[in-house]
């Protein structure tokens, strides 16, 4: 059985392969439209494929921008922390060295 392909069962899904709509003859003139071309339909099918490929990649630029932008908020909270840890470090040392002193002094 040498059958060109069914509705169900296409010979190809390319749509460029596929043969034109055609209006049958039994239905009255001017009720379907003449031949279809599917470049427009391939052309929109592309474009959406083409911006869904790229989806991840928007979503991945999106997360990196807003750590981004977390860290550069956070960064002067960590600054403060560690000038605060290096004054606290400072104030040590500077106690041990009266405490150096005095010992020293009172012997």
């Amino acid at each position: 059985m040498n059958s060109p392909g069914t509705i169900d069962r296409p010979l190809t899904h390319d749509p460029q392969k596929q043969a034109p709509m055609k209006p049958s003859a039994t239905e009255p003139a001017g009720s379907a439209t003449e031949d279809v071309t599917t470049t427009g339909a391939n052309d929109s099918r592309q474009n959406r494929t083409r911006e869904m490929q790229l989806i991840p990649e928007a979503l991945a630029r999106a997360h990196m921008d807003a750590r981004l932008r977390e860290a550069e908020r956070d960064r002067p909270a960590l600054r403060l922390a560690a000038a605060r840890r290096m004054q606290r470090r400072a104030e040590r040392a500077s106690m041990r060295a009266r405490r150096a002193l005095a010992i020293a002094v009172m012997q």
